[in-house]
């Protein structure tokens, strides 16, 4: 049985999304939870949301399905639009500061 959920328009680049993603890809659904927990990265608190609705998203298909046998199957960040905004500087010059997004897409699998 799988289940999945998606975040689209995270606030954060993709790039720093994906090192949170790389330690809890193909883990047990406790111990990635546990990993994000105590993880500092400013990323892991909202991918330990989405990893939370995708566990919701499992029980609500099977009740009787049971956690430790979940694991992490899929985890992928992808580029999302760019918000720009201009920042004026010396000279009458004016710098681009772009504000970047991701999509989060979090798949999880019972393996028996």
């Amino acid at each position: 049985m799988e289940a999945t959920a998606t975040l689209r328009y995270a606030r954060g680049s993709a790039r720093k999304a994906r090192l949170v993603l790389d330690t809890i890809r193909y883990k047990k659904v406790t111990e990635a939870q546990n990993i994000l927990r105590f993880s500092n990265r400013r990323a892991a608190a909202t991918i330990n949301k989405l990893l939370a609705s995708a566990i919701a998203n499992a029980q609500n298909k099977d009740p009787k399905v049971n956690l430790d046998q979940l694991y992490v199957t899929l985890a992928i960040a992808d580029e999302g639009p760019q918000m720009k905004r201009y920042m004026p500087r010396a000279q009458g010059r004016a710098f681009m500061i772009r504000k970047q997004t991701c999509h989060i897409s979090l798949e999880i699998q019972t393996i028996e």
